[in-house]
């Protein structure tokens, strides 16, 4: 049962893997990061606000993948797509006691735009090749063992 879904309804499958042309956003430092850079390793894009409240019980169990010793080829992007202030993104991240994520920003296109978000937060998973393979609309808790296994074979 290698392949089995993990039990976790928020997650869609895509049928079809989707593939998008040059993806960017800024980090920190309104550097640019194109995502086709990050090719090989399993890509995970969060999209969320530091007014939402999923995403602020979701975040410290990214915190937590990042670091996951099951899962050593894997890039996470938290792009806060709130319009809102570093200062602001840095003290959500400081108060969830966020240690291994950086932040990062949405470009002025809007990604949300460019991958029909529907909702905060939402993760949107790529493969090595860098195609989109699946989605988690609405939060999930990211240290489950089963989400674990699951993702471990695209890892």
């Amino acid at each position: 049962m290698a392949n089995a879904l993990p039990k976790i309804k928020n997650i869609v499958i895509n049928k079809e893997l989707k593939t998008y042309d040059n993806i960017t956003f800024f980090d920190a430092n309104r550097k640019t990061i194109k995502l086709a850079d990050y090719r090989g390793s399993l890509i995970l894009l969060n999209f969320w606000a530091t007014w939402c409240a999923p995403c602020k019980e979701e975040m410290p169990s990214l915190d937590a993948l990042k670091v996951n010793p099951k899962l050593n080829n894997i890039k996470i992007f938290p792009i806060n797509i709130g319009k809102e202030s570093l200062k602001k993104s840095e003290k959500f991240f400081k108060d969830l006691n966020i240690k291994n994520l950086n932040i990062y920003e949405d470009n002025i296109t809007t990604l949300a735009k460019d991958f029909n978000l529907r909702g905060l937060p939402t993760t949107i998973l790529f493969n090595k090749e860098g195609k989109e393979f699946a989605r988690i609309i609405g939060s999930i808790d990211f240290k489950d063992e089963e989400f674990i296994q699951w993702i471990k074979k695209y890892n």
